[in-house]
């Protein structure tokens, strides 16, 4: 019934075409109908019966080819859906925005073309041409310049007015940890960290608890944390900001950090490990102090000499340990029996681990 139905929309557009052409034809200057045909039934009448033969001869091929077009057309619209479906979605947006960009372009000058050529069937033949090209034009432009125009919409796309996403950088939410550790603010200092700084109201407040604590060691802890927290206020030029967000309904200080880190589009500064696994799975962006502290401690290479002093017995027999200023911990073979003693030692290897970095040298044999 489908492929009935579309065989009669095809028949009848090629009868409304070919009456169209003819209609154009007898329409166009210098083109004179009885000097075709020598009969006598007057112009007007010779005309109507010239855009009707016209339109029922292309209507009669088109009926005869129908088939074969629908045949065509099928396989043509299978083969576009198929070929559709294997681009990404931003690649069909990209195409169908060239694909128009074209035909405004081919608007443009086919309007410019009619003014020049006033033969309408030649105009409109040299449009349908220029529709084709432009557009195909548009689409093959746009497909090889996707990358540079997704990344302007991906842009674009994060731009917000919205009060709680600022622009430029993004803030730094601080947990308790990092506070306490004291490291951020050297770290302010060197310029290093940009965006606000946005301690909550939650964090302060356990901050103050561990400050009034019974425990010495921890009451020491909290008071560093808020000497930390005022230097932070008064010695860098970072705006502080104390959040009075809360989220009631969470008791985990760590999850109330990831979820105001959300809601204001930030990052949590910690040094916290678990804390930086579960942000991980959040989508939270983290600022690592311990990661930041591994990467920017020196590069030693095996061969090259240092001097350090054995401070202790290791843990394998006849080691000794030294350690570099930054903390990193020096293993050297044979150094047992140097303990307190300053010497020269060539390195041997260097390994990275979760707890930071370790380097095994040994003495250098005197020449």
């Amino acid at each position: 019934m489908l492929k009935k139905l579309t065989r009669l929309l095809l028949t009848l557009a090629g009868v409304s075409t070919g009456a169209a052409l003819a209609n154009n034809m007898t329409n166009a200057t210098g083109f004179n109908i009885t000097n075709w045909f020598d009969i006598s039934l007057g112009e007007t009448l010779t005309e109507f019966i010239f855009i009707m033969l016209c339109g029922l001869i292309l209507g009669v091929i088109i009926f005869l080819l129908s088939p074969l077009l629908i045949r065509q057309g099928e396989k043509l619209a299978r083969y576009i859906e198929k070929e559709i479906t294997k681009l990404p979605a931003e690649q069909v947006l990209v195409g169908f925005v060239g694909l128009i960009s074209g035909f405004l372009v081919a608007f443009v000058i086919s309007g410019l073309t009619k003014n020049l050529i006033q033969l309408d069937i030649i105009s409109n033949a040299i449009g349908v041409v220029l529709y084709l090209f432009l557009g195909y034009l548009g689409v093959r432009v746009a497909l090889s310049s996707k990358l540079d125009l997704s990344r302007f919409l991906e842009s674009v796309s994060k731009l917000s007015f919205s009060p709680n996403k600022p622009f430029g950088a993004k803030p730094k939410v601080l947990d308790t940890s990092v506070i306490i550790d004291g490291r951020i603010l050297d770290i302010c200092k060197t310029k290093f960290i940009e965006g606000k700084l946005i301690v909550p109201e939650f964090v302060l407040k356990e901050l103050r608890h561990i400050a009034d604590s019974s425990d010495a060691l921890k009451r020491k802890r909290g008071r560093r944390g808020l000497d930390v927290l005022k230097k932070l206020q008064t010695e860098i030029d970072i705006e502080v900001v104390i959040d009075s967000t809360d989220f009631k309904e969470v008791g985990e200080v760590d999850i109330k950090l990831l979820k105001l880190a959300q809601k204001i589009d930030g990052m949590v500064a910690t040094h916290d490990y678990n804390l930086n696994k579960v942000a991980a799975l959040h989508g939270v962006d983290v600022l690592n102090i311990n990661e930041l502290a591994n990467a920017v401690k020196p590069i030693v290479l095996p061969g090259e000499e240092m001097t350090v002093t054995v401070v202790k017995e290791g843990k394998e027999n006849n080691q000794g340990l030294a350690y570099l200023d930054d903390g990193t911990m020096i293993v050297i073979e044979n150094g047992k029996n140097l303990i307190g003693v300053t010497i020269v030692v060539i390195v041997t290897t260097a390994l990275q681990t979760a707890a930071g970095k370790m380097i095994f040298v040994k003495p250098k044999k005197e020449s």
